[in-house]
C-alpha cells in the first residue's frame, strides 16, 4: 500500500509541478493586463506595500493550485486512473480559468479599478 501511494504521489507531483509554471504565467498576465488596461483612469502607483500585497496573493494562488493534489490522488487511487490520466488537463483548465477570474477581480481592487 505504501509503495502504491508513493507511486501515485510521484505521478501527481510530476504532472502538476510542470504545469504550475503555466498557471503562474497566466495569472501574471492577468494581473499585468488588469494593471495596464482595467485599473481605472488613475491606477495605484507601484509601491513597496503594493508589491507586498501582490506577493501575498501570489503565494495564496500557489496554495490554491495545491487543491489539485487531493482530487488527483483520489481519482488515481480509483478504478478510473487510466481515464483520469488522459483527461486531468480539464482540472488544470478549470483551475486556471477560475484563478484568472479571481486574480482579475482582486487585482482590480488592489489597483483601484473596482467601483
Amino acid at each position: 500500500m505504501e509503495r502504491v501511494m508513493r507511486d501515485l504521489a510521484t505521478d501527481a507531483i510530476g504532472h502538476w509541478e510542470r504545469r504550475r509554471i503555466l498557471y503562474n504565467l497566466v495569472l501574471l498576465a492577468v494581473v499585468v493586463a488588469t494593471y495596464l488596461f482595467d485599473a481605472g483612469p488613475a491606477p495605484r502607483p507601484l509601491s513597496f506595500e503594493l508589491v507586498q500585497q501582490l506577493f501575498v496573493f501570489a503565494v495564496l494562488g500557489n496554495v490554491a493550485f495545491c487543491a489539485a493534489y487531493p482530487a488527483d490522488l483520489f481519482v488515481q487511487a480509483s478504478g478510473f486512473r487510466d481515464t483520469w490520466r488522459r483527461v486531468r488537463w480539464v482540472l488544470l483548465l478549470v483551475g486556471v480559468l477560475f484563478a484568472s477570474v479571481l486574480a482579475h477581480f482582486i487585482s482590480r481592487g488592489i489597483f483601484g479599478g473596482a467601483g
